[in-house]
């Protein structure tokens, strides 16, 4: 078949739009994961570090660098940016993998930290191995829900 250069040049600009649109939304989770990730370290950090780098602050060995007003939001931030990846991701794989990877990457540097001071066997203490995988489990749950989410509203 033949086609004109008006329905080539059309499909072309529609598949850059298409591309540029996809880049976006990559950067765009990328953004997210590195901000969870920003939040999730800062939470591993001991209260004791907070209080000694921030002297001046009351509220430093609960909300850490966080003034009190503003802690909640970390907290909210929390829940909502794994889902808000799952929402954006179009494959569960994913979504999965991205609302993930803050909390493995914080849980690694949170065992290697800790096996420095308690052990190498910290790791697979009964305790701290159902607590490690409840945090990797709420991750994925919340990636997981947000990609749901997707179908839900129908969004392609």
């Amino acid at each position: 078949m033949l086609r004109s250069s008006t329905e080539q040049s059309l499909q072309d600009q529609d598949t850059a739009h298409t591309v540029v649109k996809e880049r976006r939304r990559s950067m765009l989770i990328i953004a997210l994961v590195v901000i969870e990730t920003i939040l999730v370290l800062l939470a591993l950090v001991p209260a004791q570090f907070w209080t000694r780098f921030l002297p001046n602050s009351t509220s430093a060995a609960l909300d850490g660098p966080f003034p009190p007003v503003v802690a909640p939001l970390v907290t909210l931030l929390l829940y909502v940016l794994p889902t808000m990846v799952g929402f954006l991701c179009r494959g569960w794989q994913r979504a999965l993998i991205f609302a993930t990877l803050p909390a493995w990457f914080g849980l690694g540097v949170f065992l290697v930290s800790a096996t420095f001071k308690i052990g190498p066997f910290y790791l697979v203490s009964a305790d701290h191995v159902t607590a490690n995988l409840s945090l990797l489990e709420l991750f994925a749950a919340l990636g997981a829900l947000g990609w749901l989410g997707r179908f839900t509203i129908k969004l392609k």
